[in-house]
C-alpha cells in the first residue's frame, strides 16, 4: 500500500488552444513534478479540473499519468462523483489502470446528512477494493464531512486517509485527534497555508496546489520537517504567501494554472468559463513571479 505522506500535487490538465488534452506537456508536467521532489501525483482533482473533464478525458488523463509516472511515486485517481454508483464506476475505472489510491470528494449540490455519507463512503468501499482518502472542500460541495463520520470511516479498512479542504484547522485537528487509534491513517492538509501545522499536529502532509507553480518550495515543507528542520521548513511554508494573495484576483486554480502558463510552459487556460483573470490580476501574478525567481524559489 503506498504510504500517504509528503507533498502531493494535484497536477493541471494542460489543455490546447481548442481545450482538448495537451498529451505531451502533461507528460512533461509530470516529469517536472517528480524531478523537483514531489512526493505523489494527484490527477483531475480541482486544480486538474477534475469538475470539468468527462469520463473519456478523465481516462485518457489518468492513463497518461500513470504511463508517465512508472510507479516513481504513488499516483492519487479523483473518482468522486455525485451518485454512490457513478464514484464506483469511476473507482473501479481508476483500479483498473493501475491507480495507487483513490481520492473521492464528498457529493455535491444535493445536501447530504452525515449518515448518507458515511453510507456512500462505506459502499464504495466495499466495491472497491483500494486505499481510499476522503476529501472534504464544504466550501466547492456543499457538503462537510464532520469529523466525527471521518472517525467512523476510518474503521474501515481501505479507507485509509483524509484530506481536509475547508481551511478551519480546528476541523483537521480533530480529524486527527479522532483517529488516532488507527495508525495507518492519514490526515493531509487541502490547504497549502497549513502543510506545516498539520505536519506538527501530527498529519503527514498536503495536496498543494501551489506545487504546481513552486513544486521544489512546496516539497521542501515536508522534506525539512520530516529532517528536523524545522526553520527551513517555517521559510519554506511562509514562501508561499505572496503568491496565495494572488486568489483575491480569481478561482485559484485559473490563477494558478495562469501562473504556470507565465513561467513559460504551454499548458493553457482553465476550460470554460473559469478562464478569467483581469488584466490587474495577471500582472499582480507577473510581479509576484519575478520576485520569487529573483528569491530562488522554483
Amino acid at each position: 500500500m503506498a504510504q500517504l505522506k509528503g507533498i502531493i500535487v494535484p497536477i493541471i490538465t494542460p489543455m490546447n488552444e481548442d481545450e482538448t488534452i495537451n498529451e505531451q506537456e502533461l507528460r512533461s508536467q509530470v516529469n517536472r513534478m517528480i524531478e523537483n521532489g514531489i512526493h505523489g501525483i494527484f490527477p483531475f482533482g480541482t486544480n486538474g479540473e477534475g469538475y470539468i473533464l468527462d469520463e473519456k478525458e478523465k481516462e485518457q488523463v489518468l492513463s497518461i499519468v500513470i504511463d508517465e509516472v512508472r510507479g516513481r511515486v504513488p499516483v492519487y485517481a479523483g473518482t468522486g462523483c455525485i451518485s454512490t454508483r457513478d464514484t464506483i464506476r469511476q473507482s473501479l475505472m481508476g483500479k483498473s489502470l493501475g491507480a495507487d489510491v483513490l481520492s473521492i470528494i464528498t457529493p455535491s449540490f444535493a445536501a447530504a446528512s452525515q449518515n448518507e455519507l458515511y453510507e456512500h463512503y462505506k459502499t464504495v468501499a466495499q466495491a472497491v477494493d483500494m486505499p481510499i482518502v476522503l476529501y472534504n472542500i464544504p466550501a466547492r460541495t456543499g457538503n462537510a464531512l464532520a469529523p466525527a463520520t471521518v472517525a467512523r470511516l476510518s474503521k474501515i479498512d481501505n479507507i485509509v486517509g483524509a484530506k481536509d479542504s475547508s481551511g478551519n484547522f480546528d476541523n483537521m485537528l480533530q480529524y486527527i485527534e479522532q483517529t488516532r487509534e488507527r495508525k495507518d491513517f492519514s490526515v493531509l492538509s487541502g490547504n497549502d497555508s497549513l502543510i506545516l501545522w498539520n505536519l506538527l499536529a501530527g498529519g503527514t502532509g498536503g495536496i498543494a496546489g501551489c506545487a504546481n507553480v513552486y513544486p521544489k518550495n512546496m516539497a521542501s515543507i515536508y522534506d525539512r520537517f520530516a529532517a528536523g528542520d524545522l526553520d527551513g521548513a517555517r521559510k519554506a511554508q511562509d514562501a508561499i504567501r505572496s503568491f496565495r494573495n494572488c486568489f483575491k484576483f480569481g478561482n485559484p486554480n485559473t490563477i494558478v494554472k495562469t501562473a504556470v502558463a507565465l513561467l513559460g510552459y504551454p499548458v493553457g487556460k482553465c476550460r470554460a468559463p473559469f478562464n478569467q483573470v483581469s488584466a490587474e490580476g495577471v500582472e499582480a501574478i507577473k510581479k509576484v513571479l519575478e520576485e520569487n525567481k529573483a528569491l530562488g524559489m522554483a
